[in-house]
């Protein structure tokens, strides 16, 4: 997948659907925020990335600090502003150098980790808008199956956010699109080896089976596997607790 071309799509898709609409819009699957918020998160969030990547830094930077983070008032200039801002991820990664580690939330890491993460922060943020607004949603199974993998793989890893998956439980996630073969599945499982994933078809505590962006909508918990239409096998508790336990 071409991440980099996937991150200037998702961000101006994000924009285009966000311009037309009152700013002042309620985003119900982000707490109290309003489109204004989500559409300034988002642009503010790629420029902080950018000028970690481009500074080399080793420790987290203040969002107070982005440089250009306040979008400018008028709409037209707002989306150049937003879709700059996945730019300049993309050239601070080309400035430094893919495999220069910088800071990340889950510690140092290739800068180009950064290009993977911003993409998929504008593909669920167009989710949340999209559902403030009544739109539609669509990704391709392939986006929608790299973003399940991404926030899973991070799930595993962030010890800020302790997973609540007792020892010998499972999560199986199954999507119905064939055309994704192996990397249609996802089993979390906790072992002695600790919380970790794989995409191979292995029975779970608990199960759940339907479109993959479905899947990813539930897993991010925007929607419930209910609303998403999803099919849900065994203990049930295992999956509320899980999503209780990881971060929004």
């Amino acid at each position: 997948m071409d991440f980099r071309a996937a991150l200037l799509e998702q961000t101006r898709a994000f924009g285009e659907l966000i311009r037309p609409a009152d700013p002042a819009t309620p985003v119900p699957t982000c707490g109290d925020w309003t489109l204004k918020q989500l559409f300034r998160h988002v642009g503010r969030g790629n420029r902080w990335a950018a000028q970690i990547i481009h500074d080399r830094l080793s420790q987290p930077l203040d969002p107070r600090d982005v440089r250009g983070g306040k979008a400018p008032d008028d709409p037209d200039a707002a989306l150049d502003w937003l879709d700059e801002g996945a730019r300049l991820v993309i050239d601070a990664v080309d400035h430094v150098g893919p495999e220069t580690r910088v800071w990340t939330f889950l510690g140092p890491r290739p800068a180009g980790w950064w290009i993977r993460r911003r993409l998929h922060e504008a593909t669920v943020h167009r989710a949340d808008a999209a559902l403030a607004l009544g739109a539609g949603f669509e990704l391709s199974p392939e986006l929608s199956g790299d973003a399940l993998s991404e926030w899973i793989e991070r799930v595993c890893v962030d010890r800020r956010h302790p997973v609540a998956l007792d020892l010998g439980q499972s999560i199986h996630l199954h999507a119905t699109e064939e055309k994704l073969g192996p990397t249609g599945e996802w089993t979390i499982v906790h072992d002695s080896g600790g919380v970790w994933w794989s995409h191979s078809h292995a029975k779970g505590t608990v199960a759940l089976r339907g479109p993959v962006t479905e899947l990813l909508l539930a897993i991010v918990r925007r929607k419930t596997a209910a609303e998403a239409g999803l099919e849900v096998f065994g203990d049930t508790t295992v999956w509320d607790a899980w999503l209780d336990s990881t971060p929004y």
